[in-house]
């Protein structure tokens, strides 16, 4: 059993239990399940091993008590764990779902379950259009719409997957298929393959000797739940998450086409079949040929340079301008993961990250950073324990410190500040001024009225000590659409005060987006990514980051965080004295 898997049970037991019971007691039972969630998540090590190995405890992780760590050996011996599964006999199956809608966690979901009879999204929707969650305890009209939206949000999401889900699949099934020694090779197209932020279903293309004991081999993965389709050529199946995969077994000779074909888009596919056309030729998955004779399909570069084209990047093939510009050879350069330098926004024990200062310096210089940030939060975010003032200038004197103890990587004193609902800063400006760069973020009254938002965060601009603003939209993929705020005022006011927009690579955010990257680069503005790290491990995060960026068509130059330390610094707008 994988630790996700593990993790997953024991976030769902947290939330179980506080749906369950009713004596506070039990508030520190879920607190000790979203701990141990949390430790987790973030071992780098199985603990599918660790269980197993006699010289080994599973107490030694932080969080992990005798009574949790048999759990874990429970899950790894019998696939269940007991505990589990009896609070799960305590509630309708359908209530879970409530837990993914925007606002809606497991004290709310009791309450409409206990009062209502909700047992299910459909359960809701019909309440909340009847207008009976309007006199529950905390609730009025307002919640009331805002529950309708964000089942919207929920039903528009279902069958998407984050593009982290996706690659991190893919890049453990293509593993798996290069054990067979029938394999030459593998490569994921489609959405992925074109970054997109969600992914409906994973397509991978196979060129191999024997196609018949490669699909018989792919089939055997422990994930594989459902064999949809089995032939030839193509292998469909379901994995335990739902998640479909197309395996293409293909021919070396029509491989590029294939790939060119499978990766899309549609839109993009459609140009090039027109331009094609217009030449008296047919463009398929198969090759270009002008009647039977085929003028190019090996790879993807003869079949746009037949057409008269530059390569173009996957991750701009959405028929956006990027044909024209490969016809008059000028394509950008985008920028590559490998240029970035630095990271500018990340958490540590200081406030809800899981590491100190000091482990995370020393994995950026694992990754060959100059520089990170530290971007601990301000007291209003107390869910994340934000610091307050006092705390705030001793985070100060401790990264100062770290800085000191460290060579080969510049450690920045940071914050991120939240953004207070009438656009003021959470810290006064004499605080302010002693951090090296100050992030700017909204994590509160996201419901706000546009014409509110956009005299919130005009207001956030202004302050001379801000930097950059953080995830400037506030969307939270699958869950929660952007607030509503007047994107071209903003972006001008940013570019005006010399403020950076952050383009946050957690893959849950991926804010900015593809298009308002796109918007930002046509102002002639720059963007910084960063992770928004909570753990070294999620310096990972940054190749989705670095996907959004190229999709937004950024080059090297455009991205501040590919510049060394000190042109960084000069970059960013200097802080008054």
């Amino acid at each position: 059993m994988e630790n996700r898997e593990i993790a997953a049970v024991f976030e769902e037991i947290a939330n179980l239990v506080k749906i369950n019971q009713d004596d506070p007691k039990w508030t520190f039972k879920s607190a000790a399940y979203d701990r141990a969630k949390r430790t987790i998540e973030s071992c780098p090590e199985s603990l599918e091993e660790i269980a197993r190995d006699p010289n080994r405890k599973l107490t030694d992780l932080p969080g992990i008590g005798p009574d949790l760590a048999g759990k874990i050996k429970e899950l790894v011996e019998t696939g269940k764990c007991q505990y589990h599964q009896e609070q799960l006999k305590k509630v309708p199956k359908g209530l879970l779902d409530l837990l993914n809608l925007q606002g809606v966690g497991p004290q709310k979901a009791r309450m409409f379950y206990k009062e209502l009879g909700v047992e299910s999204v459909d359960d809701l929707e019909k309440a909340a259009k009847a207008g009976r969650l309007r006199d529950l305890p905390k609730m009025d009209v307002k919640s009331e719409e805002n529950i309708l939206k964000a089942i919207e949000v929920y039903r528009r999401a279902a069958g998407r997957f984050l593009l982290s889900k996706a690659y991190e699949t893919a890049q453990d099934l293509i593993a798996f298929l290069k054990k067979l020694k029938a394999v030459d090779r593998v490569e994921p197209a489609g959405s992925l393959r074109r970054g997109r932020e969600t992914v409906g279903d994973l397509d991978l293309l196979v060129i191999g000797s024997d196609h018949a004991s490669i699909a018989e081999h792919f089939v055997e993965h422990p994930r594989v739940a459902q064999i949809l389709a089995k032939g030839e050529d193509k292998v469909s199946v379901k994995l335990d998450n739902d998640l479909q995969v197309d395996v293409r077994l293909l021919e070396p000779k029509s491989y590029g086409a294939a790939l060119m074909y499978f990766t899309g888009s549609k839109e993009h596919n459609v140009a090039l079949r027109d331009r094609a056309k217009k030449k008296g030729w047919k463009l398929s998955e198969y090759g270009l040929f002008e009647d039977q004779k085929v003028l190019a399909s090996r790879t993807e570069e003869e079949v746009y340079d037949k057409l008269g084209l530059l390569w173009i990047p996957p991750e701009l093939r959405e028929n956006l301008g990027e044909i024209e510009a490969a016809e008059k050879d000028e394509l950008p350069k985008l920028v590559e993961l490998r240029e970035i330098k630095g990271d500018l926004q990340m958490h540590t024990t200081a406030s809800d990250g899981q590491t100190s200062v000091e482990e995370m310096a020393a994995r950026a210089k694992q990754l060959g950073y100059e520089y990170i940030l530290i971007t601990d939060h301000s007291k209003a975010v107390t869910i994340a324990n934000g610091l307050d003032e006092k705390r705030a200038v001793e985070n100060i004197k401790r990264i100062h410190a770290a800085r000191k103890k460290i060579n080969g990587i510049e450690i920045w004193a940071g914050t991120e500040v939240d953004i207070l609902g009438d656009g003021k800063l959470d810290y006064p400006d004499s605080l302010l001024k002693q951090f090296d760069i100050v992030l700017a973020s909204i994590h509160s009254r996201m419901n706000q009225p546009a014409d509110e938002m956009t005299a919130r965060l005009l207001k956030a601009l202004d302050n001379p000590y801000v930097r950059i603003l953080g995830h400037p939209t506030g969307r939270h993929l699958l869950k929660r659409d952007p607030y509503p705020f007047d994107i071209e005022r903003v972006f001008e006011a940013a570019k005006r005060n010399g403020v950076i927009l952050e383009l946050n690579g957690n893959p849950e955010r991926l804010d900015l987006c593809d298009r308002h990257v796109k918007l930002v680069r046509d102002k002639g503005m720059k963007v910084i990514i960063s992770t928004d790290a909570h753990h070294p491990d999620h310096f990972d995060f940054m190749r989705y980051g670095v996907m959004t960026a190229r999709r937004g068509w950024m080059e090297k130059k455009d991205v501040l965080n590919t510049y060394p330390p000190a042109k960084l610094l000069k970059a960013l707008r200097p802080l008054l004295k």
